[in-house]
């Protein structure tokens, strides 16, 4: 995860390839609910970064990352397609529609996530994912026009990875344990 970025922008081709990976993304029922938002203009960038506290952060001495990050990929669900999808007669079971045992516009989404990861890897670019808060989501959404019933789901940074001492002091890859291969995987059950 990358947390600064150099600024030069990126060229429209290279932000096209990575988002056009999505396309190929699972998709429960081929339900299709991701949606993604790109946001490359400067002034929608530093306004991202304010209301997800980057001045702050900055002034504890850490390097602007929302700000300074070319593009942004703000990775969305719509709930709505699946149940559209799953209502439809090839997927109803006795009639109805299924029981979700997990929420699966926001697995897909999650999918989706990663492969803008991978992808910008391949791109040799460096990328970082982050959350927004619930108080401050009906400021994003508004900022970017995410309509009712479009869920956001992360926001993937995407860029030139550039050094950024402090994040790399205080990362939780540095301060936290990885947990051993025999307690994160199982073999045949969980037992």
């Amino acid at each position: 995860m990358v947390r600064h970025y150099e600024p030069e922008p990126l060229p429209r081709e290279t932000i096209e390839r990575i988002v056009e990976t999505v396309r190929r993304a699972p998709s429960g029922g081929y339900s299709q609910g991701q949606r993604l938002v790109v946001v490359t203009e400067q002034s929608a960038r530093e306004r991202i970064a304010e209301l997800l506290g980057e001045p702050e952060r900055a002034a504890e001495g850490f390097e602007p990352w929302l700000s300074a990050a070319p593009a942004h990929v703000v990775v969305c669900a719509c709930e709505e397609d699946y149940h559209e999808r799953y209502r439809r007669p090839d997927k109803l079971k006795d009639g109805e529609e299924i029981a979700w045992p997990a929420p699966f516009w926001f697995v897909d989404a999650g999918a989706a996530m990663m492969l803008l990861l991978l992808a910008a890897a391949d791109e040799g670019l460096g990328a970082g994912v982050y959350g927004v808060p619930v108080d401050a989501m009906a400021a994003f959404t508004t900022l970017l026009a995410i309509p009712d019933g479009v869920a956001v789901v992360a926001g993937v940074t995407i860029g030139r990875a550039a050094p950024d001492p402090r994040w790399s002091e205080v990362t939780s890859r540095r301060t936290q344990p990885r947990r051993p291969f025999s307690e994160s995987i199982r073999w045949e059950r969980w037992e």
